[in-house]
């Protein structure tokens, strides 16, 4: 499968709302992240159903656990056949490590992008400090980047403005998937450290995840079909 560029966040409280907007966006457009709320709200089934429908889904429940609850939850995510999951960097190398194995050894074909999330993009530096972390945001996505690629997982949740400095310290596989999206007009809303497509692309990210710019606009389709389109004359 090849897994489109933006991944479209259906982060809404129900399934019925979250089909209908998949059932309007074309496979081949876009992929869906399905995180926390719809998946506690509504489990598996939604995702099975868009997978039916040939979407890419990128499971966004960001594991963070001892190694071997972890390890249990992602190859769960593996079987479900999405296309991307993520894990929590900070939680370390064995959980990493274990996480790894997992997706491995029950993918019986080709096996899903297994991320891991640096920081937050609704964290800024105070909050980092205020939580105990030493240092910069950068400087803090950086360290636990590298320590993810040295796992073996495939790439790294990351803010775009911090996709520079990873991009320089992994190798051109690493691949580098970027929240916070925001259209050059929209409102940052309880986001941090955001940017547009265009400047994230250029950036060095692989995928966007972008949700209200999106989800919330006029016409969900033509704005993805924009936003495509600006990409393509990159």
């Amino acid at each position: 499968m090849t897994i489109p560029k933006v991944f479209v966040a259906l982060d809404f409280p129900n399934a019925a709302d979250a089909l209908a907007l998949s059932a309007r966006l074309d496979p081949a457009a876009c992929g869906l992240k399905v995180g926390k709320e719809l998946f506690v709200t509504a489990g598996p089934d939604p995702v099975r159903k868009m997978i039916g429908r040939g979407f890419a889904i990128f499971l966004d429940l960001k594991f963070h656990d001892i190694p071997n609850t972890v390890a249990s939850a992602c190859a769960a995510a593996t079987r479900l056949g999405v296309a991307m999951l993520n894990v929590h960097a900070s939680g370390g190398r064995a959980m990493l490590s274990a996480a790894r194995e997992a997706v491995d050894r029950t993918a019986s074909g080709r096996a899903p992008l297994l991320i891991a999330v640096t920081v937050l993009t609704s964290l800024g530096d105070d909050d980092l400090r205020e939580i105990g972390f030493a240092g910069d945001a950068s400087a803090l996505s950086v360290k636990l980047a590298t320590l993810t690629q040295s796992c073996g997982l495939d790439g790294v949740v990351c803010s775009a403005q911090e996709a520079p400095a990873l991009r320089a310290a992994t190798n051109r596989d690493f691949k580098l998937v970027t929240p916070g999206i925001r259209l050059a007009d929209a409102a940052k809303d309880d986001q941090t450290r955001i940017a547009t497509p265009e400047s994230a692309i250029r950036n060095g990210a692989d995928y966007l995840v972008i949700g209200r710019p999106i989800t919330q606009a006029a016409d969900p389709v033509a704005t993805l079909a924009s936003i495509n389109a600006s990409l393509a004359r990159i």
